[in-house]
């Protein structure tokens, strides 16, 4: 399929700015603190399958404006109007919010949240499908489903939150849907690291991710995505033929001809 250019699309429902090879998607409802609608699930989706087919974007930042990070589904724009909608439209609507899920792991750009203050419900799943995760002192993580009735098995919590923290840890986050400290969400492994400006620390990881072998580093969060279904020799023969594509890139010939000259690999993507 033909690559498409995403560096100058027009977001509808947050803000979207691309400089040097790096997104930035910032949830903008900042007096609501930024929940998400309907359509700002959707065009998430969309634009995270459209970033699988874009060569000029090689890493992913997330941030919510004003102080917050997302508070997840509004509740007079989803929760009000999901007590009034049949099963099969109730279906639709999950099956959707999963496929947000399936479009950030499947996209090989790395994706990096910067979490600030509230990160609940929805905003905590897409905390916990990015790839790497930073947050500030006043982050408060909450996978608030079953304080308004819900199971926690909400957008792959069940699969994916356990292998970041640990079976226990989730648990008690899904079962009692308690808020996770900063301190503890770093402690835990949740946290990539913690600090004042998780923002800059997002889009420093960011950088160093589009400064090196950007093909190969989307071989890596697939292999890391798709290695949950191995066994550990399918993981190995998976891995020789991914290793096998990548020694027939350029940047593998650069990284090469830099060691010899004593220089610093200089990476294309290619």
């Amino acid at each position: 399929m033909q690559k498409t250019k995403l560096a100058n699309y027009e977001a509808t429902h947050f803000l979207w700015e691309a400089t040097d090879g790096v997104a930035l998607i910032t949830l903008n409802r900042p007096d609501r603190k930024n929940p998400l609608t309907f359509e700002s699930y959707a065009e998430l989706r969309d634009l995270f399958r459209a970033l699988t087919y874009a060569d000029d974007i090689h890493a992913v930042v997330i941030t919510g404006a004003g102080g917050n990070f997302c508070s997840g589904g509004d509740v007079h724009e989803i929760i009000g109007p999901l007590t009034k909608m049949s099963m099969s439209e109730l279906l639709d609507f999950t099956r959707m919010t999963g496929d947000l899920v399936k479009a950030m792991r499947a996209c090989p750009q790395p994706v990096v949240s910067a979490v600030e203050g509230i990160c609940a419900g929805a905003g905590a799943i897409i905390a916990m499908a990015s790839d790497l995760r930073y947050g500030a002192p006043s982050a408060k993580v909450a996978f608030l489903f079953n304080r308004v009735g819900l199971a926690g098995c909400d957008m792959g919590a069940c699969s994916i939150l356990p292998r970041i923290i640990g079976q226990g840890r989730a648990s008690e986050l899904l079962y009692f849907g308690r808020s996770m400290s900063a301190d503890e969400g770093e402690h835990w492994g949740f946290f990539n690291g913690v600090s004042e400006d998780p923002l800059s620390d997002a889009k420093g990881a960011a950088d160093r991710i589009v400064a090196g072998p950007t093909f190969a580093n989307g071989i890596t969060k697939t292999q890391l995505h798709q290695q949950w279904n191995m066994s550990v020799d399918q993981a190995i023969e998976c891995e020789a033929q991914a290793q096998a594509i990548c020694m027939q890139t350029e940047d593998f010939n650069r990284a090469y001809e830099a060691f010899v000259s004593k220089k610093s690999p200089v990476f294309e993507g290619n």
